[in-house]
């Protein structure tokens, strides 16, 4: 019978499903194992205690942790714990540490085979510009217009950039580096060619803007696509044109070279994903202090426009970390510190030779996917 003092149970709503209390075979259910059955038709997540809105995958979850699975799985997405392994996932702080979240579901008994390959396509799908979310869909999270459109306009999935050339072993040739720096450039150029607004520019103005922020945009996506930057490689392919260096420029290059390695690690270590760099990406972009813009204010609205997607995005997809959106922002100026001339010596010298990057950059820009390298690649 019931506890004094219970009085009848309150007729429950029906609802779909209405969960049965554990039988004593089943694992006690770890959140209160003693307490007296809650008359009432909610179950709490067994993942973080909120209230479960029934079961998904498995076992009873609440929306966010099901939400959470889910683009884990079907992203194959990966975490680090930044503490022990150990962190507390509870309604208040699950969203601290993804790793520890994740893996809590899976031992609760969330099944991964359970989550279907939904509308968002894994990214290694394949290299259709297509395969970016259809729906208004990111991370299985509803995102704004603007940024699903940035997100499409990705070339290839970051995925297929360092992969087919890791496999020897971490450290990358000088061919490998020089000829996937290239396809990296060449990338961002047509990023810039197929996201909203910048097409509608007049030429002259894409240019400009390409050629002030072809660097940082260059860094961007070094970062996003991981590519593995060793020194002694860079090294090599820095000096390979050159006569042999003296020493003081070898160590001068060393510094640039770190220089450029920092910045990529301070991208990595905020963990920025997809659509955050997409918006970073916009936002150095277009940017109105480029020479000779026939309406920098204009511009300055497009720079705005993609401020506030990230502003909005970030506040909804990462609600416990107020300080990240300022966090990405500040990684801009930093970007543009690191001198356009340093990587073009660092990653270009070889293919360009004597041609100004700025000019391939813009011939790029005019001939799209027609454009022919003007070097031999030697094959």
């Amino acid at each position: 019978g019931m506890a004094a003092g219970w009085g009848p149970p309150p007729r429950p709503t029906p609802i779909p499903l209405t969960p049965k209390p554990p039988s004593p075979a089943a694992a006690p259910s770890p959140i209160r194992p003693n307490a007296i059955p809650q008359p009432r038709s909610a179950v709490d997540c067994v993942v973080c205690g909120d209230k479960s809105s029934g079961k998904h995958y498995g076992v009873y979850s609440c929306e966010g942790c099901k939400g959470f699975f889910k683009r884990t799985i079907r992203r194959n997405l990966s975490y680090t714990c930044r503490s022990n392994r150990d962190c507390v996932i509870d309604k208040r702080q699950r969203n601290r540490c993804q790793y520890c979240r994740y893996q809590k579901c899976l031992a609760m008994g969330m099944r991964r085979e359970a989550v279907q390959r939904g509308r968002i396509p894994p990214t290694h799908s394949s290299a259709s510009p297509t395969a970016m979310p259809s729906g208004e869909y990111f991370n299985g999270q509803p995102v704004s217009e603007l940024i699903s459109q940035l997100l499409r306009a990705e070339p290839y999935p970051a995925a297929r950039y360092g992969s087919q050339y890791a496999q020897q072993g971490s450290v990358m040739g000088i061919d490998n580096i020089c000829e996937l720096a290239a396809r990296l450039l060449f990338s961002t150029v047509e990023w810039a060619r197929n996201i909203p607004f910048f097409p509608e520019l007049p030429v002259s103005d894409q240019v400009a803007l390409l050629r002030l922020s072809w660097s940082e945009l260059f860094v961007l996506n070094a970062a996003q696509s991981a590519l593995p930057l060793h020194m002694a490689p860079l090294l090599a392919a820095a000096g390979f044109h050159a006569s042999p260096m003296s020493a003081d420029r070898v160590v001068a290059f060393m510094d640039h070279i770190r220089i450029f390695q920092d910045q990529v690690e301070k991208l990595n270590r905020l963990q920025v994903d997809s659509a955050e760099y997409s918006c970073l990406k916009a936002i150095a972009l277009f940017t109105p202090d480029a020479c000779g813009l026939s309406d920098p204010a204009h511009v300055e609205g497009l720079q705005e426009k993609a401020q506030v997607a990230l502003t909005e995005y970030v506040r909804s997809q990462y609600p416990s970390q107020p300080q990240r959106f300022g966090r990405l922002l500040l990684r801009l100026p930093a970007l543009r510190a690191v001198p356009a001339a340093l990587i073009s010596q660092l990653f270009f010298m070889r293919l360009v030779g004597k041609t100004p990057i700025e000019t391939l950059i813009r011939d790029m820009l005019l001939s799209g996917s027609t454009f022919n390298w003007p070097y031999g690649t030697g094959q």
